[in-house]
């Protein structure tokens, strides 16, 4: 929740290097700056806020646009797909879009956003800059501290409000005067360049991708359950586990009450969750499904080992619970297999054939 009730500027804060340092540039000049940190089945870390707050002086709250965002995925983004399954320049255009909608609720003069002009190939060279101003319809209220000195002075800055020469002129891949300026504020944990957007990984983009062959239209969570633990198919049958306790912990809350919960009855081990897409699975299915899961419990296959006694797996759905009594293995008849990320290409091909 915000401090206040009313700030200077609204600006996206990615938790990124450059969106931490665009932020405290407008601060040193008396300013005052409410971070909106964007959340999307794709990328956000909002349990970091308290951490950027107390670490980098910022204040910020969580902004949900997962439908939102998913609804611009789906229906194709305006400027295309990146390298693999990433629509960046429609990603800054709907943050932008949906910060300006905020402006007025928080009194905020004007946005700001960290881009330095070259610093990305496909949103921060500057006919994109100038095309996601333009489309966003915030020519005249966005700020971008970092490189604004290569830019046309803003309103904010011929008015006053903002002293230009202040502001940074950088451009390029290069992150020294990033990192001088961290050092600068003795900031002892500095963020990665990389904005944490899955979508711009080619395992990430791979199970995306396999999701939407075999569902139209999935929903928020079906991409968050996709971007979870181990993802592996079999046919239309799609199956996630954990590999640490987080994972265990996000897959349960990802579970919904039509998918199949499978848990090691009598032994620690992955939590995991299918979600049937074509009708329920039969009773060989989940056997399969089982049989693969209890092969990662290191206490499950050693017990296995010495008694030959299978392994019972509960498996909850709807309320009810079954349990299934498996032999540990990771070669199953159904040949359970993560998705690979060539079918990414093929994918983006079809569409654009289409």
């Amino acid at each position: 929740m915000a401090e206040r009730n009313t700030y200077d500027a609204l600006a996206l804060l990615s938790g990124g290097l450059d969106s931490i340092l665009a932020v405290r540039t407008v601060m040193d000049q008396g300013l005052t700056v409410l971070g909106l940190h964007f959340v999307t089945p794709f990328f956000g870390k909002p349990h970091l806020i308290p951490f950027w707050r107390d670490h980098y002086g910022i204040e910020a709250v969580e902004v949900d646009i997962r439908q939102e965002y998913v609804d611009m995925l789906l229906g194709g983004p305006s400027q295309g797909f990146g390298k693999w399954l990433n629509p960046c320049i429609d990603c800054k255009i709907i943050m932008l879009e949906h910060a300006h909608g905020l402006m007025a609720g928080y009194g905020a003069k004007f946005l700001i956003s960290g881009e330095v002009i070259g610093q990305r190939p496909m949103s921060q060279r500057e006919d994109a800059l100038n095309l996601i101003t333009k489309r966003a319809e915030v020519r005249d209220v966005l700020l971008r501290p970092l490189c604004a000195r290569n830019l046309p002075p803003t309103p904010m800055e011929e008015s006053g409000l903002v002293d230009r020469e202040r502001l940074h002129d950088w451009h390029g891949r290069g992150r020294k005067p990033q990192y001088a300026m961290a050092e600068h504020y003795g900031f002892t944990e500095i963020p990665t360049p990389a904005g944490g957007c899955c979508l711009t990984e080619s395992q990430g983009a791979a199970r995306f991708v396999k999701l939407l062959t075999h569902r139209d239209r999935p929903a928020p969570n079906d991409f968050t359950l996709a971007r979870t633990g181990r993802q592996v198919w079999a046919g239309a049958h799609w199956l996630a586990f954990g590999r640490t306790a987080e994972d265990n912990d996000q897959l349960a809350a990802c579970a919904e009450a039509g998918d199949y919960v499978f848990k090691l009855a009598d032994f620690p081990g992955p939590l995991a969750v299918g979600r049937p897409l074509q009708g329920e699975w039969d009773a060989e299915v989940l056997k399969d499904a089982a049989a693969l899961i209890c092969s990662y419990s290191g206490k499950a296959r050693k017990r296995f080992e010495a008694t030959g006694e299978p392994v019972r797996v509960a498996v909850r759905r709807q309320g009810r619970t079954e349990t299934v009594a498996v032999v540990p293995a990771r070669e199953t008849v159904l040949q359970w297999a993560e998705p690979k990320p060539e079918i990414v290409r093929e994918w983006k091909k079809e569409r654009a054939q289409a």
